[in-house]
């Protein structure tokens, strides 16, 4: 199955030279005379890198053989993240470098979607937000509840990671998986 350029818009997924790429931004362009343009910047899906590409009006595009799978991360072995499909069992790795800084995140068992392309898997999406312990931190002042004022603080994974004053170790507090922020503090138990 193919797209025309008619069907491009922020977001889509297309394949080129059979490599899957997602539209990041997207602008029509018609020139005074001659035909329309659809400029747009594509990201390569495998790479991460971004490029500019133009298509004409007539231009075919192919639609990428691409699958999303909800997984629970499972363990890691060396620069590998091990993630199960907890239906069929199946298990996928993915590289560190794939993985990214989202790698920080990860807990035992978070459900996470892992897309494929081509049957391979070549990303993971973390849920909007984790909630982790504060391993490292200076001691809170008593009573000081400012949340403007931030100080750094670690989780398990040793991220580092602005907090409020009032945060000491033990508190389990949210973050923000897409920004890697502190969100708020969290009752446990």
């Amino acid at each position: 199955m193919s797209y025309t350029a008619a069907d491009l818009r922020k977001g889509l997924k297309i394949e080129l030279e059979g490599i899957p790429y997602e539209v990041t931004e997207f602008e029509f362009v018609k020139p005074g005379k001659g035909q329309a343009m659809y400029k747009c910047r594509i990201k390569n899906m495998l790479l991460g890198t971004t490029m500019d590409k133009t298509f004409r009006a007539v231009d075919k595009i192919d639609q990428p053989n691409i699958e999303s799978k909800t997984m629970a991360f499972s363990y890691k072995e060396g620069d590998k993240y091990v993630f199960m499909d907890n239906k069929t069992y199946e298990q996928v790795e993915l590289h560190e470098n794939v993985v990214g800084d989202q790698r920080f995140f990860l807990l035992e068992d978070l459900e996470c979607e892992v897309l494929f392309f081509n049957h391979r898997a070549m990303t993971v999406t973390l849920p909007a937000f984790v909630i982790k312990e504060i391993k490292e931190t200076e001691p809170g002042a008593r009573g000081n509840t400012a949340t403007n004022v931030l100080k750094p603080a670690k989780i398990d994974t040793g991220y580092e990671i602005g907090v409020p004053i009032f945060i000491n170790v033990g508190d389990f507090i949210r973050i923000d998986t897409r920004t890697g922020k502190y969100v708020e503090r969290v009752k446990q138990g």
